[in-house]
């Protein structure tokens, strides 16, 4: 049989009722989520390792490269044919953005997490588990990069988002649609990643914040950024890529002081753009030295960063690594 590795984080899909607070917290090893898969045992050969049981808002970037480094070690096996990763699905994407930008392998490298805990009927842990385990073997999905299994959708870690708090088909790729989907117990490939970029392993630098942009906003946020010394900004814009008056003067003392500005949309939907010209727009930001990422959100674009930071400091390079402009 094929082997595949599951590296077991936490999240609800290892969640069971606390009896003292109530709540779902998690609980479950590996092999206690496994001992109720019987189906999934019969698919491959399967070894497991224990990173943790953290829920995902406890997920850290040092702890993505914790993950990351286990994950390479792992895909370098000629006897592994790929990996599977549980993780909480709060920040489910930003750890698997993380890894599609560090990882060199052509193996498929999958994360699934669940919305419901264990003791409710409607786990679906199990269900993306399965899933998951049916990408890996099928063959079809190497030499995407990282991706995510749920809710029956396959999406690219590039691509992919979590847009509902509670529903199971919460993970969207809103621009692109996923990259294949699971068909009557059978994965079906659709497409290759609009786009896969690849760092390396490196060491996240921080600390690199995020500002969304709002009516009104003015210069302070800015300035606590320069004063707190941050390794970078990304900055959530209006539309296109446009900011207020205030704001743009915020973004230009940023700047000054050597801190790589990095942009996005707060739109869930479509790409940023140099279009306007106006006072605090696109063209002027861009022309200030403001970098822009098309197709990330702020928390992906956040992880980039971090990354690419500890390769270079140098606007110019990290202009080229984000924009896809050549």
């Amino acid at each position: 049989m094929k082997r595949v590795v599951m590296i077991f984080t936490g999240g609800t899909i290892s969640m069971t009722i606390d009896p003292v607070t109530g709540g779902a917290v998690p609980s479950l090893s590996g092999d206690q989520i496994l001992a109720r898969m019987d189906e999934v045992r019969e698919l491959a050969e399967i070894e497991f390792r224990e990173y943790g049981k953290h829920p995902g808002p406890h997920i850290t970037p040092a702890m993505m490269q914790e993950i990351a480094l286990l994950a390479a070690s792992e895909c370098a096996r000629d006897d592994v044919e790929g990996v599977i990763i549980t993780h909480g699905t709060d920040t489910l994407e930003e750890t698997a953005y993380f890894l599609d930008l560090v990882l060199d392998t052509d193996k498929p490298v999958l994360l699934v997490g669940a919305m419901n805990h264990s003791e409710d009927p409607e786990w679906d842990g199990p269900a993306n588990i399965r899933d998951a385990m049916l990408v890996v073997m099928s063959g079809q999905f190497r030499g995407l990069g990282v991706m995510t299994c749920l809710s029956g959708e396959i999406n690219a870690a590039s691509e992919v988002t979590k847009t509902h708090t509670l529903q199971r088909d919460t993970f969207m790729s809103f621009d692109f649609g996923p990259v294949g989907r699971i068909f009557e117990g059978r994965p079906v490939f659709l497409r290759r990643p609009f786009i896969h970029d690849h760092i390396g392993l490196a060491t996240p630098v921080e600390p690199v914040h995020i500002l969304k942009c709002y009516a009104g906003m003015d210069i302070i946020p800015f300035r606590s950024c320069v004063t707190g010394k941050v390794r970078g900004l990304v900055v959530e814009a209006m539309g296109t890529g446009n900011v207020p008056p205030l704001a743009f003067d915020g973004i230009l003392e940023v700047l000054e002081a050597g801190i790589p500005v990095v942009l996005v949309s707060r739109c869930p939907r479509g790409v940023t753009d140099d279009v306007y010209g106006y006072y605090g727009a696109g063209r002027n930001l861009h022309a200030a030295g403001v970098i822009f990422a098309p197709y990330l959100n702020g928390q992906k674009a956040r992880i980039k960063l971090m990354l690419a930071l500890d390769r270079t400091a140098e606007r110019q390079v990290l202009r080229r690594m984000f924009e896809h402009r050549e």
